[in-house]
């Protein structure tokens, strides 16, 4: 490696993925899962040197186990389970599992392929690792640094002196500029401001005494596509069930766009509405999407005020103010910003993604709200999904 090791603990990743990887261990063992990497940036061009240092630390990744300090934290989580943590003593990442070329346009192409217990758990080391080789070896890493604390200067000021008046988590794993910057700015959030509730890097809550937050991503919900008994358009109902069969309301935000929101809400009864304590928003209008949910509450004649909107989609400080002053009073309001707290600089940030994309050989998709977010490599069964999301509201107009 020419740089320093970019993922040095087994922890520092999201929560959600220790959440989904539970489930999958106590009920889907059986399933094989293919993950496929995306630039959503137009015109990014990886060297060979890049991908020469993406290997290098991926080599150096496959090395790590969790140490006995990382396995007792684990425990100490409420709702993760110490047979799970006992799995996860002999578990390691499995270099024959990940695959890195460049095309001849240099366009990087990773692949991830293999139990999908062990697979997921790659998604955010190899995002990390990506974004912090290509910032350091494209920029002088000096200049971004600098830029990236005279901004977190000014959002701790706004924090500070009731410009932002909200309180939200950090969910910067996967687009970092780098590790140790990470670090600094989860700890000046955490002992410079009183807005920041927690992180979703495990190993920062377990550094600096913080909440680990997360709940669940779109590939949980995506991986019930490829069970062969489980109907297309009602995926988001077995996924809710074997959740809440997991964690007895423990946990309990659900993501709600996957296959779109509206399906979602067909699924969303009153059971699921008492079992879960709130729900998470990913695509599309979130003022929209906002008052869809609050209007769903209602039709239980469930108070909203009960329940937790958490916004996740892209957000800024700003744009998190503004929903806040929205919602607030109406509902239960968080939030979890990723890419401006942790790579917030004066170059413009990668949109990269990992996504699972085909369980069991068979192809799987997230439909989302927004049509530009869909990921999936076979177009024919993008379509029959969609014909299936959309009969089955037709039919249950």
């Amino acid at each position: 490696m020419k740089l320093q090791p970019i993922v040095v603990s087994l922890l520092d990743t999201d929560l959600y993925k220790f959440n989904m990887d539970q489930v999958i261990f106590h009920k889907h063992t059986d399933l094989c899962g293919q993950y496929y990497f995306k630039c959503r940036n137009k015109d990014v061009v990886f060297t060979p040197e890049m991908e020469e240092e993406i290997n290098a630390q991926i080599d150096h990744l496959c090395t790590l186990t969790f140490t006995k300090e990382e396995l007792d934290y684990l425990r100490s989580i409420r709702f993760i389970k110490n047979d799970y943590v006992e799995f996860l003593r002999l578990w390691r990442p499995i270099r024959d599992y990940v695959t890195v070329s460049r095309d001849e346009n240099g366009e990087l192409q990773i692949v991830v392929d293999g139990p999908l217990f062990s697979a997921m758990q790659f998604e955010i080391f190899l995002l990390e690792i990506v974004n912090e080789v290509y910032f350091r070896m494209k920029y002088d890493y000096e200049t971004l640094r600098k830029s990236a604390e005279e901004k977190l200067d000014k959002k701790i000021k706004a924090l500070n002196d009731g410009t932002y008046t909200f309180r939200f988590a950090e969910f910067g794993c996967r687009r970092r500029l780098s590790r140790e910057w990470e670090d600094v700015v989860v700890r000046r959030l955490a002992q410079e401001t009183d807005k920041c509730v927690g992180t979703s890097n495990v190993y920062l809550a377990m550094k600096y005494n913080l909440t680990p937050i997360g709940t669940y991503a779109h590939e949980y919900v995506q991986m019930y596509q490829g069970i062969d008994e489980i109907p297309l358009a009602y995926t988001n109902h077995y996924a809710m069930l074997d959740w809440y069969d997991e964690y007895q309301g423990d946990n309990g935000t659900a993501l709600t766009d996957t296959i779109t929101t509206d399906l979602f809400l067909r699924d969303f009864n009153r059971a699921m509405v008492n079992n879960y304590t709130g729900v998470r928003h990913d695509s599309a209008d979130p003022y929209e999407w906002g008052e869809k949910i609050i209007r769903h509450y209602k039709s239980y004649g469930v108070d909203p005020k009960t329940k937790l909107l958490l916004f996740s989609d892209s957000l800024d400080f700003d744009r998190a103010q503004a929903l806040y002053d929205y919602f607030s009073g109406r509902t239960k309001v968080s939030f979890g910003i990723g890419t401006f707290c942790s790579n917030d600089t004066c170059e413009k940030a990668l949109n990269i993604v990992i996504k699972l994309q085909y369980v069991n050989g068979r192809p799987v998709a997230k439909l989302s709200d927004a049509p530009g977010k869909a990921m999936c490599r076979d177009g024919d069964y993008l379509d029959y999904l969609r014909r299936s999301v959309a009969f089955r509201l037709e039919r249950e107009k």
